[in-house]
């Protein structure tokens, strides 16, 4: 059996005390829910995937990436709903 050796970090370590772990990042095809947002923007915040392999792997623009990451730190997890987007959007006086 070969072991396939896996580029830059295999786990980290979230402030809550889980781990999260290369296992634990989406398929590349994945249906896209507030769960699997999180976990994303998390592994990008703490070193297991690369933002630009994020984007590549996922096939996400950068706008899109950056407005979960934004969720994710003003308003919460729970921004990254679809059905909170109006919600939580922040708009600007005209």
């Amino acid at each position: 059996m070969y072991v396939r050796k896996a580029t830059g970090r295999r786990t980290a370590t979230l402030p809550d005390g889980s781990i999260l772990t290369q296992a634990d990042l989406p398929a590349a095809d994945t249906r896209w829910v507030a769960r699997r947002k999180l976990t994303v923007v998390q592994a990008i915040r703490y070193g297991l995937i690369k933002r630009e392999d994020a984007i590549d792997r996922y096939q996400l623009t950068v706008e899109e990436l950056d407005a979960w990451t934004a969720a994710v730190q003003g308003p919460g997890p729970e921004a990254l709903k679809v059905t909170a987007i109006q919600k939580y959007r922040h708009t600007t006086a005209d």
